[in-house]
């Protein structure tokens, strides 16, 4: 299945929302006058593309109709189309280089798939050739040592772990000297996801930062922001406080096809001003893929007419 394919199915339900819903606002008629416009913004709040982001873009398409006189609905469709590849930015996959150290450390609140995230990051890479290493620095609950573990033990890749309670930036600092000694090119941390502290994340991650800058220097470090589409704004609220307090550089949203909500990922876009990493389309191995913003927005709202 390729890309476009895998986002098409992923994103069904959201797409399906949005179809009926334009067909609902706009019936036969072949444009948009004021008040379906207004209810055409309030259909992207509902699929979860959020309040700002809705409003941008309506501005934009708003714009579009006073310069050109044309509230078509194949020119306001071409415009939302425009505008939310705009937001989404150009396509930024990871992207790892074998004989050299890279480290991507893996943030996110509890219950995200961020664990999950980094078993199906770590496949992928083993099926290209890298050689690496997971270090469990999530410390804060058990249960997540032991999924780590388990991705460790499916992928037959060795795990760096403590004890439950154990100091993650202990774990971070022997993972780093292990995946030296073994010429790993890749070195996967999974942290916990607390967010009732700001301060205390802040405090954490920044350890945890300070080791891998004191510990490996010339390491490539990404830092990979893993968030639930099926939390909906919540995942916005996520998005913006981990932005503020880590040195996120790209993100990954997972559960994009749990409901007809996938327009988070604009809003999540719009907010942070983050680049996409990784899609999670499903619970199969090869259903976490690069994010490709075109392939998303066309699937989640096509430019042909017949599609709605």
């Amino acid at each position: 299945m390729g890309i476009f394919d895998s986002f098409r199915k992923g994103l069904q339900k959201t797409r399906d929302f949005v179809a009926d819903g334009i067909n609902r606002i706009a019936a036969n008629m072949g444009f948009f006058d004021e008040d379906m416009l207004d209810d055409l913004e309030m259909l992207l709040v509902q699929a979860d593309v959020g309040a700002a982001c809705s409003i941008h873009l309506m501005a934009k398409v708003r714009q579009e109709i006073k310069a050109t006189g044309d509230a078509s609905r194949k020119n306001v469709i071409s415009t939302l189309h425009r505008e939310m590849l705009a937001v989404l930015g150009q396509a930024k996959p990871l992207a790892f280089e074998k004989g050299q150290l890279n480290i991507l450390l893996l943030v996110g609140v509890n219950g995200t798939g961020k664990t999950t995230t980094a078993g199906k990051i770590c496949a992928r890479y083993k099926k290209q050739g890298f050689k690496i290493l997971l270090g469990a620095a999530d410390t804060f609950r058990a249960a997540a040592i032991e999924q780590l573990t388990h991705w460790g033990e499916r992928t037959d890749t060795p795990v760096i772990a403590h004890q439950e309670g154990a100091d993650p930036a202990a774990v971070v600092f022997d993972a780093i000297a292990a995946a030296k000694s073994r010429g790993v090119d890749l070195l996967i941390l999974d942290t916990a996801g607390r967010l009732h502290n700001k301060a205390n994340l802040m405090n954490e991650l920044g350890k945890i930062r300070r080791i891998i800058q004191r510990e490996a220097p010339a390491a490539k470090v990404e830092t990979l922001l893993v968030i639930d589409a099926t939390t909906g704004q919540n995942a916005v609220t996520q998005a913006k406080v981990f932005t503020e307090v880590a040195e996120v550089t790209s993100l990954a949203i997972t559960k994009l096809d749990g409901n007809a909500k996938g327009g988070v990922a604009l809003a999540v876009a719009h907010e942070t001003h983050t680049p996409i990493s990784l899609a999670g389309l499903g619970e199969k191995l090869d259903d976490l893929i690069d994010f490709d913003p075109q392939a998303f927005v066309e699937s989640l709202l096509p430019l042909h007419q017949e599609s709605f």
